[in-house]
């Protein structure tokens, strides 16, 4: 059976004699990238089906939404969140800036929650649309492959309906797993978290990522006590080590309680709430407890073993540089795949994707320089390599020059917390291969900085562009004296 194949970076001309399909493509999961794939298809001519599950903020196998995770439970409604938070602080500052405010200032939980949800459903219908306009197909119901050609999409109803696609392609993302401890029921994960009907007084979070500082930050900030247990010395394994501490000190700053080197052994449920015990002995009290112990591939009931799709350890589906699974005709993009789970990233594989399969265009994601940024407060941004893997890639000296100080609203306001940048330069070349901030504005400030990376900017080019005044954002052009000059590890065969 004859399709589109990418040969030695071409693409491969379909059989005169090629058989008839339902659609061109069939889309599995309706998130970022899926949609984006199923769009840019059809806007090459290729006719394209796609299917969701029904629309819910909190997922579950039967249940999810056009716009997928980062639009209705991640990205979008946490960010939405982290502003209602952000405010709290804002309000005690703005004291030391004449604002005269009552001593108690009231905030309304339930209000937030409904605005949150009234925007992801706005933009669920917006997602629709989209597709809509882009003459895509969508059918509400979970897919599954039957062959290497064929979705099976069971309906809401139950109906079942076949389909044969010339691709398949696989974009259903990944889920919040839980750790297999007792009382694990009593927990919840970042869906829950960001429909919960009370906001907690006391809150316990587990997990050192980007979900678990961001939630103790937003819980903290609407009021709550917040106790952040890890498992690492520091939170945000595998960021820069320097910019970690930075976000440790600021999360203590602002009233978090931090437990390095802590795990949770079992929930109890009490009149008290829910007892958290600890595997150093300790015992505490939580209204909530929230597992951001990571998140897992969404591949269980895709029915991918029996059409001989291969997967990792943990059900991620193996690709190759294209995208591309073992099975020709089949594809994944986005979290299913485990690669570098970031929104934009998947946006970039549905687009690399449809380029390579229907636009004629072979292209390989690029994986380089990619900025992100983690939404705490303040946030941390980061864009390239961090100190730890500039050392460890490194072929001569890397240059180190650091900045920390107190933002200029401070000043005024009497915040103690202070602002941190970074950028690392290869001796040699005077390339700036790694930047990363942590402070107000960091995700706007350096999704500039990243432009100018993707660019092979150097250090020479940052200290010639002139700075904004007054601004902390200038501060990544005025770092002129190295902090500190590191050797590369001696590279061994051992």
């Amino acid at each position: 059976m004859a399709r589109k194949m990418l040969i030695d970076g071409e693409m491969g001309k379909p059989d005169e004699a090629d058989v008839h399909y339902d659609f061109d493509l069939f889309v599995i999961g309706a998130g970022s990238g899926g949609v984006r794939a199923g769009r840019f298809a059809a806007n090459y001519g290729a006719k394209v089906g796609i299917c969701e599950l029904p629309f819910h903020p909190i997922s579950s196998e039967v249940i999810g939404g056009v716009g997928g995770t980062c639009v209705l439970r991640g990205c979008v409604p946490k960010k939405i969140l982290v502003y209602g938070a952000a405010f709290g602080g804002e309000l005690e500052d703005a004291r030391n800036y004449g604002w005269e405010l009552n001593e108690k200032v009231d905030f309304n939980w339930k209000k937030l929650l409904h605005k949150k949800t009234e925007e992801i459903t706005r933009l669920n219908g917006i997602y629709k649309r989209l597709l809509a306009n882009a003459g895509v197909k969508l059918f509400e119901g979970e897919g599954k492959l039957v062959g290497p050609n064929e979705v099976e999409v069971t309906q809401l109803d139950g109906t079942k309906l076949c389909y044969s696609a010339k691709h398949i392609l696989i974009a259903t993302g990944g889920r919040a797993q839980r750790p297999n401890i007792p009382g694990q029921e009593l927990g919840i994960t970042s869906d829950e978290a960001l429909s919960l009907e009370e906001l907690p007084k006391r809150a316990v979070v587990l997990g050192g990522g980007y979900i678990a500082v961001e939630f103790a930050s937003i819980w903290r900030g609407l009021g709550a006590t917040v106790d952040l247990f890890f498992r690492k010395e520091l939170p945000l394994r595998g960021f820069d080590d320097e910019m970690r501490a930075v976000v440790a000190r600021n999360l203590e700053g602002r009233g978090i309680n931090l437990h390095p080197r802590t795990n949770l052994t079992e929930l109890i449920k009490t009149e008290d709430g829910i007892k958290v015990i600890t595997d150093h002995g300790e015992e505490l009290h939580a209204d909530v407890v929230l597992f951001a112990t990571g998140r897992i591939p969404n591949t269980k009931r895709l029915n991918l073993a029996s059409v001989g799709v291969e997967t990792d350890a943990m059900g991620a589906v193996k690709v190759d540089e294209y995208s591309c699974t073992n099975v020709p005709s089949i594809w994944a993009v986005g979290d299913v795949t485990n690669r570098m789970n970031l929104t934009p990233v998947a946006l970039m594989e549905g687009t690399c994707f449809a380029k390579s399969v229907f636009g004629g265009q072979p292209s390989k994601p690029d994986y380089i320089n990619v900025p992100y940024a983690v939404f705490c407060i303040p946030p941390l941004s980061v864009v390239g390599l961090s100190e730890e893997q500039a050392i460890e890639q490194a072929n001569g000296d890397i240059l180190v020059f650091t900045s920390t100080f107190n933002p200029m609203k401070n000043t005024v306001s009497g915040r103690q917390e202070k602002t941190a940048m970074k950028l690392l330069v290869d001796a040699e070349t005077d390339k700036v291969v790694g930047a990363s901030m942590c402070g107000p504005d960091a995700p706007e400030i350096v999704q500039g900085i990243a432009i100018a990376l993707k660019c092979g900017a150097t250090k020479a080019q940052f200290d010639s562009t002139v700075g904004i005044h007054p601004s902390a954002a200038e501060e990544f052009v005025t770092m002129r004296s190295v902090t500190r000059r590191v050797s590369p590890k001696p590279k061994t065969n051992l």
